[in-house]
């Protein structure tokens, strides 16, 4: 027999916290971890770096476990930066091991094969931590390190840059444990009690949950129980409680619903959120007189909006402590029925809105049980619907690029369906989105995993090309030409539908979602019909961005 290399290392760690699937691109720099992953575990080779990254993203959201993605030295981890700023802004757990060149040549500037200057550096930006393995002595416990940093809350990427020498070197396989996080204390009790009698003593209390808020869902709803209070959410935090539940506004704070209700609340409780600037109309939505932050992170309290009272801690424990010391009865009665009819309007406007698109919104829920992944890339469907009406049960089935890059849908989708077999995935993406990493199509077909891809062609980016309409005197990059969808699906092997007409949803998305395997589902957005107010994204433009006058100010 032979002695056991790093590539056997990795599978006894991957192994211990209960992962059995690793997403890559083999290369001559990690030819001995993907043999070993390959063998013993479950190795997705996927067809672009950051995909490797997005897909193990998507498995940890999906499961609750460590990701992990294996990619090459230089070039290759270069791919992979873009998809780890997205595990970075999510705070998702994932161990990113690349490959690095023979350890004797590190440094050494001279063009060995793969060689990139300072790639530990671009990995430190784009990681929560970054760490060489300087020998083989050593490997183990860096392996374990970075493997318990990626779990620890709040989490993140950890990225590890392996020589190939030293994963070829023999390994002594200890089984030792990974080290226990540990266990974040208390706020000070004073502060407990302050928080605790300001909520007590609200008429209309509100709670914010962020993402967060996801690992303290019993606690959360108990303490909505005990104070009649009504949940906003930001996207990270949906699930948190089920949104079928009345007392869930959801995603809406900026809906005009949503305003009049925070206006309307004296008391907040914000929980694990970070009040990002496309959640809070870059800053200009208005909170509640007092405001009450709880926060893993002790920067977060007060650093986008005055905090009147800043808890530091674990979501769960924190709001077990602060049910042990609220009393209820000061909510005014008619209090939830506000919250519900806020709930109801901002709904009900915005399936006006989305015209025919409501019925594949309807489609995807009717279609698909509560435990599956719905999975979104950065497209019009997403930013609207997806993202606030399609109804989100569990927070681990909410599965979209957090740091708003485009293409990365379908990669995040494929880990998620992998990481839930037997529970049908849908993507949601846009004809733009999916052809920066189309060559994903390919992993789909190749690994079969139940899932539903839908994508919404409108011929280009609709989201600029809404903006360009609106704010300037011609479009620019933005009307690309698109593939033949169905041709595209008969080429890769996999099953094709159409959506013309509303219809059509129904029947067509129930089919594919209940089909094994993967289908292509193409919604023709032109046959379909527009929307009846047209997206335009969040974004502020300067008045002299706009002006083609050349006078100076905005012309709309």
């Amino acid at each position: 027999m032979t002695r056991p290399n790093g590539g056997d290392l990795l599978v006894e760690t991957l192994r211990a916290l209960g992962v059995d699937t690793v997403f890559g691109i083999v290369s001559v720099h990690n030819l001995p971890l993907v043999e070993a992953v390959d063998r013993d575990l479950r190795f997705v080779p996927v067809r672009h770096e950051a995909a490797a990254v997005n897909a193990a993203d998507g498995y940890a959201r999906a499961t609750g476990n460590l990701g992990c993605a294996l990619t090459s030295t230089g070039t290759g981890a270069g791919n992979a930066a873009g998809s780890l700023i997205e595990s970075l802004s999510s705070g998702t757990p994932v161990l990113h091991i690349t490959g690095q060149i023979d350890s004797e040549y590190l440094g050494s500037g001279r063009g060995f094969i793969h060689e990139t200057k300072d790639q530990l550096g671009m990995l430190r930006a784009v990681s929560t931590h970054a760490v060489t393995v300087t020998d083989a002595e050593s490997a183990g416990d860096i392996l374990r390190d970075a493997a318990a940093r990626a779990l620890t809350a709040p989490h993140g990427p950890v990225s590890v840059e392996w020589p190939i020498d030293l994963q070829f070197a023999p390994q002594q396989l200890t089984g030792t444990p990974l080290p226990k996080p540990a266990t974040p204390a208390l706020p000070d009790p004073a502060l407990l009690d302050e928080a605790a009698a300001l909520l007590s003593a609200a008429r209309r209390p509100l709670v914010w949950a962020g993402g967060g808020a996801n690992t303290a869902r019993p606690e959360l709803a108990a303490l909505l129980d005990a104070l009649n209070a009504g949940l906003v959410t930001s996207n990270s935090g949906r699930g948190s409680v089920p949104e079928s539940d009345d007392r869930v506004l959801g995603n809406y704070a900026t809906a005009p619903a949503g305003r009049a209700l925070l206006a309307e609340a004296d008391v907040l409780l914000s929980i694990g959120t970070h009040f990002r600037s496309n959640e809070t109309a870059d800053y200009s939505l208005g909170l509640p007189p007092v405001h009450i932050q709880l926060d893993l992170d002790p920067a977060a309290p007060g650093r986008v909006y005055p905090a009147t009272v800043a808890l530091h801690g674990d979501a769960t424990a924190v709001l077990a402590a602060l049910l042990g010391r609220v009393t209820s009865g000061a909510t005014e009665t008619t209090w939830p029925g506000r919250v519900h009819k806020a709930r109801t309007d901002a709904r009900t406007a915005q399936r006006h809105a989305i015209g025919p698109q409501a019925a594949i919104n309807d489609a995807i829920r009717d279609a698909c049980p509560p435990g599956s992944v719905i999975a979104r890339d950065v497209t019009i469907p997403s930013s609207t619907w997806g993202n606030r009406l399609l109804e989100i049960t569990d927070p681990a089935t909410n599965v979209f690029p957090r740091g708003g890059g485009i293409g990365q849908g379908l990669a995040m989708g494929i880990g998620a369906a992998l990481g839930r077999p037997g529970t049908p995935t849908v993507v949601i993406a846009g004809d733009g989105g999916l052809a920066v990493h189309l060559g994903e199509l390919l992993t789909l077909a190749q690994e079969k995993p139940d899932l539903t891809l839908l994508v919404f062609n409108d011929g280009g980016y609709g989201v600029l090309r809404n903006m360009q309409d609106n704010h300037f005197p011609r479009r620019s990059g933005v009307d690309l030409t698109t593939p033949d969808f169905a041709l595209l699906a008969a080429a890769v092997g996999l099953p094709y539908a159409r959506i013309a007409a509303e219809s059509d949803a129904g029947p067509v998305i129930k089919e594919a979602t209940a089909s094994p395997g993967p289908t292509l589902v193409e919604i023709d957005l032109t046959a379909l019909g527009p929307m009846n107010t047209p997206f335009t994204p969040p974004v502020k433009l300067p008045a002299t961005a706009t002006d083609t006058s050349g006078q100076g100010g905005n012309p709309s």
